[in-house]
C-alpha cells in the first residue's frame, strides 16, 4: 500500500495562507493608486476593506453548513480558484466594466470567498493529519499567514521601486499564481476526514455546549488582541519615527508580522516542549504589557518597540485558540472551525473600532485608543486559566 505524503498536504495549506495574506494585504497598497487613477473616494475605498471582511464573515458562517456536505477537497480548490480569479481579475474588471469601482467590487468579493474558504479550511485540514505534535503543527501553519504578509508589503514595494506603481497591473498577475499553481496541490494531496462521519457535532449542538462558548470568547480575545495592534501599526511607526509612509508601513506592519511570525514558528519548532496554556497565558501577559508600553509610553521609539513586540505576544493566540478548542471538543467538526474563524473575525473587527473610536474621543490621541484594546489580552489570561483549571485532565 502506498503512503500517504502529508508533506504535500503541509505544503498545500502553507500556501493557502500565503494566499490568504495576499489577499488582505495587497489591495491596501494600492488604494491611493485608486484614488488617483479611478477618482475613488476615501470613503469608498474604506467600504473595500469593509466588503473583504463581510464577505469573509458570510463564508464562516456558511462553511459550518455545507462544507461537509461538499467535501474538504472541493471547497479548497475553490477557494484556490477563486482567490486567483480575484486577484487576477484586478489587472482586468476596472477596465472592462461600466465602473471601475464596480470592477474592483468584484474582484474582492471572488478572492474573498476564497480567502474565508481558506480561514475556515486549512487548520482543519492540518488538524485531521496523523502528526506527533498538532499544536506544534497548528503554530507552524499559522506562521505562514505572516510570512505571506511579510513577503507582500515587501515584495510588492520593491516592484514599485523598480517598475512603477503604475504597472500594478502586472504585480496582481503576479500575486494570482500562488493560488492557481496550489490548485494542483490540493487536488493531488491527501485529505483526511477531522472527525467520522456521523459523528461530527451540529450547530445547534455546539450551541448547547457552555465549553464551547468559553472557546468563542478565546477566540474574540485573540482576534482582538491580534489585528487591533496591527491595524494600528503603520500609524504608530509614522508618528514615532516622523519617516514617510512607505518607511512607516516597513517598520511598523512588516514589523509586527515579522515578529509573529518568529512566535509561530519558534512555537512550531519547540511547542512539543512546552505546556500550550502555560504559553498562551504567559503570551496574554506579554501582550498586555505591549499595550501598556504603547500606550504610557513618553518615549516615541518605546511605544514602537511595544507595537512590534507586541506581533511576538500575539502570534499564539489565534493558533493556539484553534488546539486547545479541538483538543478539547474533539468531536467539534468543520462547524466548530467556521464558528470560531467567525469568532476571530469579529473580535478582528472589534478591537481595531474600539482603538479608534476612543482615540476619537480623547482628541485623536492613539495611545489612548490602545490603552482601551487593552481588555482583550486581560480577558484572553482569564479565559485560558479558567480551561486550564476546568479542563485540565481533558487537556
Amino acid at each position: 500500500m502506498e503512503k500517504k505524503n502529508y508533506k504535500r498536504t503541509q505544503l498545500a495549506c502553507y500556501l493557502g495562507f500565503v494566499t490568504q495574506a495576499i489577499c488582505a494585504n495587497f489591495l491596501p497598497l494600492l488604494f491611493l493608486t485608486f484614488h488617483n487613477s479611478y477618482s475613488v473616494s476615501f470613503a469608498m475605498l474604506a467600504m473595500l476593506s469593509t466588503c473583504f471582511f463581510v464577505t469573509q464573515l458570510i463564508v464562516d458562517f456558511l462553511c459550518a453548513g455545507i462544507v461537509d456536505r461538499l467535501g474538504y477537497r472541493a471547497c479548497i480548490i475553490a477557494a484556490e480558484v477563486t482567490s486567483g480569479l480575484g486577484l487576477a481579475g484586478l489587472a482586468v474588471f476596472p477596465d472592462l466594466m461600466p465602473s471601475a469601482y464596480a470592477g474592483i467590487i468584484v474582484c474582492v468579493i471572488l478572492y474573498a470567498i476564497g480567502s474565508g474558504l481558506a480561514e475556515v479550511l486549512v487548520s482543519p485540514i492540518i488538524e485531521a493529519c496523523p502528526f506527533d505534535n498538532k499544536e506544534a503543527s497548528m503554530s507552524l501553519l499559522h506562521s505562514f499567514y505572516c510570512w505571506g504578509s511579510v513577503a507582500v508589503i515587501l515584495g510588492s514595494t520593491l516592484f514599485f521601486t523598480v517598475f512603477g506603481i503604475e504597472n500594478w497591473k502586472i504585480l496582481a498577475l503576479i500575486w494570482a499564481i500562488i493560488p492557481l499553481l496550489n490548485i494542483y496541490n490540493f487536488v493531488t494531496c491527501p485529505i483526511e476526514p477531522l472527525v467520522e462521519e456521523g459523528k461530527s457535532m451540529t450547530m445547534a449542538e455546539l450551541f448547547r455546549t457552555k465549553r464551547f462558548w468559553v472557546f468563542i470568547i478565546l477566540m474574540i480575545c485573540a482576534g482582538s488582541s491580534e489585528i487591533a495592534m496591527s491595524q494600528w501599526a503603520s500609524a504608530f511607526a509614522e508618528s514615532a519615527l516622523h519617516v514617510s509612509k512607505v518607511v512607516g508601513d516597513l517598520a511598523g506592519p512588516c514589523g509586527f508580522a515579522v515578529c509573529m511570525g518568529i512566535s509561530r514558528s519558534l512555537y512550531g519548532k519547540f511547542g512539543e516542549k512546552v505546556d500550550l496554556t502555560i504559553f498562551m497565558m504567559g503570551s496574554g501577559i506579554m501582550c498586555l504589557a505591549c499595550y501598556l508600553i504603547a500606550g504610557l509610553a513618553s518615549i516615541p521609539i518605546l511605544g514602537l518597540i511595544g507595537c512590534a513586540l507586541c506581533g511576538f505576544a500575539v502570534g499564539i493566540m489565534w493558533p493556539g485558540s484553534i488546539s486547545i478548542s479541538s483538543k478539547i471538543l474533539p468531536t467539534g467538526g468543520t462547524a466548530m472551525f467556521a464558528l470560531l474563524a467567525l469568532a476571530g473575525d469579529l473580535g478582528g473587527a472589534l478591537g481595531p473600532s474600539i482603538v479608534g473610536n476612543v482615540s476619537q474621543l480623547f482628541g485623536n490621541n492613539l495611545q489612548a485608543g490602545v490603552l482601551a484594546g487593552m481588555g482583550f489580552p486581560l480577558v484572553l489570561v482569564i479565559t485560558v486559566f479558567y480551561i486550564r483549571k476546568k479542563y485540565r485532565q481533558e487537556y
